[in-house]
């Protein structure tokens, strides 16, 4: 399989017409319109469903997420391959899920970027689950994970600080009086929750024998939206501290629970990984800044 025919099937899948990816492609219809059935040949499947405009098929959007994929790790690839013939540079992969103590992660890149301004920062947001399926597929070169997580595949090291649990809730509330919040004061509440499995069941360990009078009308994986929804009064949401600002100025504010539930922060890479020359210095800088701490 060509690599030339899977730029093409991208460029299809992407404008939605041979017409059009034929012009961006410079190639004539019919020459493209032949790539495309060839490589659908080759798989010995239909890719697209050909009408007035052209859409994949099931098997065909597979294949399209496939094919990014790949696309991503060969850019990725030429990158590294680049940047090792040159002065030190190039660029490092990192996904994360979102809290305060990654200031740490980016106090050490900025050392990293004051002493090789060649280097460049690619950052994932997500819940653990994406971070770990790209960090298994090699478009990621490190992963910030939240405890609890299954840390047995992985090299890591841990963060020095901890991230707190509470409860983010508007300033006009009468439970913003409370200076914590314990499980029996969430009984009837609407509660917007991380999606994340491995919270739900910590929480399920911290809330005890209220958590069947606990109502959880929505789910979230990055906090920004959920903070809207109590703005407006849709509920309360569980959450980390320091990611939504809560100063004076701010609708809302931020209520740790009792007893104190934390979560710790590890820095993961895969084992036996091959570094470029940017991701280990960042690894260097990485174990040397924090290895002591731990």
């Amino acid at each position: 399989m060509e690599l030339r025919a899977l730029r093409y099937f991208l460029a299809v899948a992407r404008e939605e017409s041979i017409t059009r990816a034929a012009e961006r492609l410079h190639l004539t219809q019919p020459n493209l319109s032949r790539q495309l059935r060839e490589l659908e040949e080759e798989l010995g499947t239909t890719l697209f469903i050909r009408g007035r405009g052209i859409t994949l098929t099931e098997e065909g959007q597979i294949f399209r997420k496939r094919v990014e994929e790949t696309m991503e790790l060969l850019d990725k690839a030429r990158t590294e391959v680049a940047a090792s013939a040159q002065d030190i540079g190039g660029d490092i992969y990192i996904g994360c899920a979102e809290t305060d103590v990654m200031r740490i992660v980016f106090h050490i890149i900025k050392k990293i970027r004051d002493q090789y301004p060649g280097i460049h920062i690619h950052l994932t947001s997500g819940h653990e689950e994406v971070v770990a399926e790209r960090l298994e597929r090699g478009l990621l070169d490190f992963g910030v994970f939240m405890e609890p997580t299954d840390m047995q595949k992985y090299e890591f090291v841990r963060l020095p600080e901890t991230d707190t649990w509470g409860l983010l809730i508007r300033k006009d509330d009468p439970l913003a009086m409370n200076p914590s919040i314990r499980p029996r004061d969430l009984v009837g509440l609407p509660l917007i929750c991380s999606n994340q499995e491995l919270f739900q069941n910590q929480l399920a360990g911290w809330s005890g024998k209220i958590q069947d009078k606990m109502e959880i009308i929505a789910t979230y994986n990055l906090l920004f939206n959920a903070s809207l929804m109590v703005e407006e009064g849709l509920g309360y949401a569980i959450c980390l501290d320091k990611i939504i600002p809560t100063t004076a100025d701010r609708p809302l504010c931020f209520r740790p629970l009792e007893p104190r539930m934390e979560a710790g922060i590890s820095v993961a890479w895969k084992k036996y990984q091959v570094f470029s020359k940017a991701a280990q210095i960042f690894l260097n800088h990485l174990q040397s800044n924090l290895t002591g701490s731990n």
